[in-house]
C-alpha cells in the first residue's frame, strides 16, 4: 500500500473534530507532501549531531609575515581539535601540511580555523607556503 493512498483514509482521525473532514481537492493534493515534509524534520530534529568546532580542544596558531607563534603545537593523540588560525601579519599567509592534509590560505589580519581529526602519537609537520623556507612548524601528538 503507497503512503499516498494511506494517507487521505488516516487524515480524518488526525483532524480535530470541529473541522471539516472533507478537504477541497486542492488541499489533499498538497497534504501527502506536507506530511513528508514534517516527518523527514522529525527525523532531522532526532539524528544525532556532530560535535561542533566551540565543543574540541583548541590551539592558536599566529602566522606573522613568515613567523610561526608557537612553531610547536603540542596536542593530545587519538583526540579531534581544532587550530585557531590568525594571519598577524601584513601580507597573504597558507597554513599548509601534507602529513595533516589541510591547507588554508588568509589575507593579512584574517582569523580563521582547521579542524584535524584524531591523530596518532607522533609528529605533523606544517608550514606557511607563501613564506618558504624559514616558516615551519609541527603538530606533536602525545
Amino acid at each position: 500500500m503507497r503512503l499516498t493512498s494511506f494517507l487521505p483514509s488516516l487524515l480524518p482521525s488526525l483532524l480535530p473534530s470541529r473541522l471539516p473532514c472533507h478537504l477541497p481537492r486542492r488541499a489533499s493534493a498538497l497534504l501527502p507532501a506536507l506530511v513528508m515534509l514534517l516527518v523527514a524534520l522529525l527525523v532531522a530534529a532526532l539524528l544525532p549531531r556532530p560535535a561542533a568546532a566551540s565543543d574540541m580542544p583548541s590551539y592558536d596558531l599566529t602566522l606573522d609575515n613568515g613567523k610561526l607563534i608557537p612553531e610547536v603545537l603540542e596536542v593530545k593523540a587519538g583526540e579531534k581539535f581544532v587550530i585557531q588560525l590568525h594571519n598577524a601579519g601584513n601580507t597573504p599567509a597558507e597554513f599548509e601540511s601534507n602529513s595533516l592534509r589541510k591547507e588554508k590560505v588568509l589575507a593579512p589580519g584574517v582569523k580563521s580555523f582547521v579542524v584535524i581529526h584524531p591523530l596518532r602519537a607522533g609528529s605533523y609537520d606544517f608550514f606557511d607556503d607563501f613564506h618558504l623556507p624559514d616558516a615551519r612548524g609541527k603538530v606533536v601528538a602525545e
